[in-house]
């Protein structure tokens, strides 16, 4: 019935409000609610991933003299935008100093930082990584605690193995989204277990049983790896596996990071994989990660429909730890490498270019005239 309507033309209301007769005016109500009732039932559903977010190291000097707000102040419109904004919180929020481990890399960021994230307006964050447990229980504790604070969700991580494995979950439009998060790189001791903190181990196992476990209760499932190897552009063998995986068993969009540069992006049956974001924010000066992205998934009734790429200059020496748009030549040259890389992958969809950004759709009838 409801199709029927939203498919037809209602009468004007000049023709109906002349009438005089009780049921005349109220057919016209009910009429007049149609478009409103066919918006209610299409309204679509974006969700935005960006890749690692770690906002100390190089950057403390800019962030003590600018501000924490200053590195999203490129992008923050952008991502206000979105219905649901994620991130990977690659380091802990926390003052404490203990080193739960010894590495190469031990990296933390200020509590203050906290607020300023949702400020920018991220909604869920994933801790799934190896660096979330560098100050060990305490680190993550009072990162949660932030968190929580801040009003911001996060799945990856926590005080056992079920908090860790246990999905964020946020209502939007009238629809749940739960996000899973998982790490497949080294240290194995952040490893969450039935007894210590840590974070979510990427098992098949896990992976699998959580989302058989939550799709009976969300609308969209969206699946984050931190996974790969630093600076590898193309996907492993294993990425590809546990990526078909969760979509197999329900997920409908599937995020990387790790690697500090953009993989592949496959389009798997109903679902959108998107292997490496590359970074967002970093407090690196490395100029090997000069290019990250910031995707938006679009969904209409529950299923994805479209995306959209907008390929970011993070190289740190031309941005000072503001990461900003690409535009022209150098936007469309990585969405141009974006497509190099992901052609041994399955690619049923169309990507095309314009102003500087990469439009995914299943339509494959889809024009650059018709973008947005």
């Amino acid at each position: 019935m409801t199709d029927f309507l939203c498919k037809s033309k209602r009468p004007t209301g000049q023709r109906v409000y002349r009438s005089t007769s009780i049921f005349s005016l109220i057919v016209y109500l009910f009429l007049s609610a149609i478009p409103a009732i066919c918006r209610a039932g299409d309204e679509s559903i974006t969700i935005l991933a960006v890749g690692d977010m770690y906002l100390g190291g190089s950057a403390g000097a800019f962030l003590k003299q600018r501000g924490y707000s200053y590195p999203f102040e490129a992008t923050k419109d952008i991502v206000a935008n979105a219905d649901i904004a994620v991130a990977n919180l690659e380091a802990p929020a926390t003052n404490y100093e203990e080193v739960f481990t010894e590495k190469e890399y031990v990296i933390k960021t200020s509590p203050e930082a906290i607020e300023v994230i949702k400020a920018a307006g991220f909604d869920v964050v994933t801790l799934a990584n190896n660096h979330i447990m560098d100050y060990g229980a305490i680190g993550l504790k009072d990162t949660i605690e932030l968190l929580d604070k801040a009003k911001i969700r996060y799945a990856g991580a926590g005080k056992d193995l079920k908090h860790a494995r246990r999905p964020a979950i946020v209502n939007v439009k009238g629809k749940k989204i739960a996000f899973l998060a998982y790490s497949k790189v080294f240290p194995e001791e952040f490893y969450a277990t039935n007894e210590s903190s840590g974070t979510a181990p990427g098992f098949i196992e896990y992976v699998r049983g959580d989302i058989m476990d939550i799709k009976k209760l969300a609308d969209i499932i969206v699946v984050s790896f931190h996974w790969s190897e630093e600076l590898l552009k193309y996907p492993k063998e294993y990425q590809v596996k546990l990526a078909h995986l969760a979509i197999d068993n329900g997920a409908s969009l599937v995020i990387g990071h790790h690697p500090h540069v953009i993989q592949g992006i496959e389009r798997y049956k109903r679902g959108l994989i998107i292997y490496s974001l590359g970074n967002f924010i970093f407090g690196s000066y490395s100029k090997y990660g000069a290019e990250g992205m910031i995707a938006i998934a679009r969904f209409m009734n529950n299923r994805i429909s479209s995306a959209e790429l907008i390929p970011l200059n993070v190289n740190n020496k031309e941005v000072l730890f503001q990461s900003r748009p690409l535009t022209d030549e150098r936007a469309s040259a990585v969405i141009q490498d974006i497509q190099e890389i992901s052609n041994g992958l399955q690619q049923d969809f169309m990507l095309l270019v314009k102003d500087g950004k990469g439009f995914i759709s299943l339509n494959k009838g889809i024009s650059s005239a018709s973008l947005p």
